[in-house]
C-alpha cells in the first residue's frame, strides 16, 4: 500500500485503512482515489478482514477532490473534458466500491469532509465522528454543484436537509450531521477511535457471511418497490437459513452457548 494510505490490520479482524496526505487535507488526488480502489477490493477479498475503518491523519479528514491537479487538466485541447470524466468515473466506481464491498465499512471522522470528502463519509455503512468534525458539500461557493456528492449524501439524509447543504454550501456540525443521519453519532473527540473500534470489534464479532448477506440486502432493497423488496428479502432470508452460520447461530442460542462461526 503507497504511504498516502495507511493499512493496519488487528488480530479481532479490524482493518483501519488511513488517508494520509495530510499536507493537501487528505484530497482525493487520482492517486489517493487508485489506493482507494485498490484497498476496498482487497478487503472484501481477504478472508482476514471483518470489518474496514476508514480514518485519516491530519487536521482534515477530506477535503474533496484535488483542485489543483483538476485545474491542471483543463490544459488538454478539449479543456479537460476527457481528463475530468476519468476522474469522476474513478470516484465514483470507488464510491460504489465502498457500497459494494461485502466487509461493513465505518468511518472515523475527525477534521473536515467537504465536498467528495462528505461524499467519503455518506458511502461509507457506518461514521462516528468527532464533536469537532464539520461537514460540507461547498462546490457552489465556486460555481461547481456537489453533483456527485449529492448521489451519496441524498441516499443518507432527508431531501430537504440535503438540498439545504448543497444550496448553501454551508458549514455542518458534527451534532447536527448525527441529527439528519448522516453520522451516526458525535462523540468527544479524544474518545472518537475507541468509540470506533469497540463497534467495529462488536460488529467483527458476528459472522462474515451474515453481514455480507445482510449489506448487500440492505443496499440492493432499498431501490425496489415495497412488493418487490419483501420479494428479494424473503428469498435472502431462506437462503440464509440453510447457511451453516445460521444453523450454528440458532442451535447456540437454543443451547445458551457461544456461536462458532465458520463464516458460511
Amino acid at each position: 500500500m503507497t504511504d498516502i494510505l495507511l493499512r493496519d490490520l488487528d488480530t479481532d479482524g479490524v482493518l483501519r485503512l488511513t488517508l494520509n496526505a495530510p499536507s493537501s487535507r487528505n484530497a482525493l488526488s487520482e492517486a489517493m482515489l487508485t489506493a482507494l480502489g485498490q484497498a476496498f477490493a482487497e478487503a472484501g477479498a481477504d478472508p482476514l478482514v471483518r470489518v474496514v475503518v476508514l480514518a485519516a491523519n491530519g487536521p482534515a479528514f477530506c477535503a474533496g477532490h484535488d483542485l489543483k491537479e483538476m485545474t491542471a487538466g483543463r490544459a488538454g485541447p478539449d479543456k479537460g473534458r476527457a481528463y475530468f470524466t476519468r476522474i469522476l468515473t474513478l470516484c465514483s466506481t470507488v464510491m460504489q466500491g465502498i457500497v459494494a464491498c461485502p466487509k461493513p465499512v465505518i468511518a472515523e471522522v475527525t477534521g473536515i469532509a467537504t465536498a467528495a470528502g462528505c461524499q467519503l463519509v455518506a458511502s461509507c455503512d457506518l461514521a462516528i465522528a468527532a464533536d469537532t468534525a464539520r461537514f460540507s458539500t461547498p462546490g457552489v461557493h465556486i460555481g461547481l454543484f456537489c453533483s456527485t456528492p449529492m448521489v451519496a449524501l441524498s441516499r443518507n439524509v432527508a431531501n430537504k436537509h440535503a438540498m439545504e447543504m448543497l444550496l448553501t454550501g454551508d458549514m455542518t456540525p458534527a451534532d447536527r450531521a448525527a441529527e439528519i443521519g448522516l453520522v451516526n453519532r458525535s462523540v468527544a473527540a479524544e474518545d472518537v477511535t475507541s468509540e470506533v473500534m469497540a463497534l467495529a470489534r462488536k460488529i467483527a464479532s458476528k459472522s462474515v457471511m451474515t453481514l455480507a448477506t445482510g449489506k448487500s440486502a440492505f443496499y440492493a432493497q432499498r431501490e425496489m418497490s415495497l412488493e418487490a423488496a419483501y420479494a428479494y428479502a424473503s428469498q435472502v432470508m431462506v437462503d440464509n437459513m440453510l447457511a451453516r452460520d445460521a444453523e450454528e447461530g440458532i442451535d447456540a442460542f437454543i443451547q445458551k452457548r457461544d456461536p462458532i462461526w465458520q463464516d458460511a
